[in-house]
């Protein structure tokens, strides 16, 4: 019994610390963004001692953090919706159609999981640069699909592999056309796989600030991650101001992991146990 507590004890304490390690970041941003500037200069790890809520709507206003998000929300919609759409086509395909080709056609989407974007930026950017997608909203979806499509084929793949044959068989003799089995059975099946790949590939999205930096340079068509970093360039001095920006970008992010944290986790395990 004692060692039974004792292993509970050796899991739970780097655990705890880890934890602790991880939302320690987002209470002192949220600690500083309710500090006056004096404040902040004085002892920046000293707790506030007032709700400030006009640092937000400084930070809100300032730079036009409403358009940003308006183009976050724009984008990231856009390359969920393209990625659910092409990524569940290709799993139903690797995983149930058969065909010459397609376990190399799966290791291929495989490969491009281990190819980071610093690897293809430049080459990336002159294509893009080429047929005049720099800077537009299409091209941005486009790098964002490209990017995370390889994900999203693996868990799709890996997920729909679990549906046994004899169900697809089945719709086959009562007169189903493949698209018809993709449509009224693969969908409905696998939907908890679609809403945990959507919900994590949305995060993905959201939190990027390379490609978006690179492939979006104007100041009109920034997305929140990067529009949060020009409050730094005109308020250097002004941390509280520049704090509440990034709890600005940081809110959806929490409400969407506090509401669907079980979709998230699901999703995760799907990709780590399943292959």
């Amino acid at each position: 019994m004692s060692r039974l507590r004792l292993g509970r004890w050796v899991v739970a304490i780097p655990m705890s610390l880890l934890a602790l390690a991880t939302i320690y970041p987002l209470l002192f941003t949220a600690n500083v963004a309710m500090k006056t500037r004096r404040d902040y200069i004085l002892d920046r790890f000293s707790l506030t001692d007032a709700l400030r809520w006009e640092n937000i709507s400084t930070a809100w206003n300032s730079v036009g953090l409403g358009r940003y998000f308006a183009n976050s929300l724009l984008v990231v919609t856009s390359s969920v919706i393209l990625l659910l759409l092409l990524g569940s086509m290709a799993g139903f395909a690797l995983s149930q159609l058969r065909f010459r080709g397609s376990s190399v056609l799966f290791l291929g989407c495989l490969a491009g999981l281990f190819v980071p974007f610093q690897v293809i930026m430049v080459p990336l950017a002159r294509i893009m640069a080429d047929t005049a997608l720099i800077d537009t909203y299409p091209g941005l979806v486009l790098v964002y699909v490209a990017q995370f499509l390889p994900f999203t084929v693996f868990l799709m793949t890996s997920y729909y592999r679990g549906i046994p044959p004899e169900i697809i068989d089945a719709a086959r003799i009562d007169g189903n056309s493949v698209y018809g089995v993709y449509r009224r059975i693969m969908l409905p099946l696998g939907t908890p796989a679609l809403l945990s790949v959507g919900i994590l590939n949305a995060l993905f999205c959201w939190n990027d600030v390379l490609m978006s930096l690179v492939m979006m340079p104007s100041a009109d068509h920034r997305t929140l991650m990067v529009g949060v970093t020009s409050l730094r360039g005109q308020y250097s001095d002004d941390i509280p101001t520049f704090a509440s920006g990034v709890l600005i970008a940081a809110i959806p992010v929490l409400v969407v992991y506090l509401f669907l944290q079980r979709q998230i986790a699901d999703g995760v395990a799907a990709g780590s146990t399943k292959g």
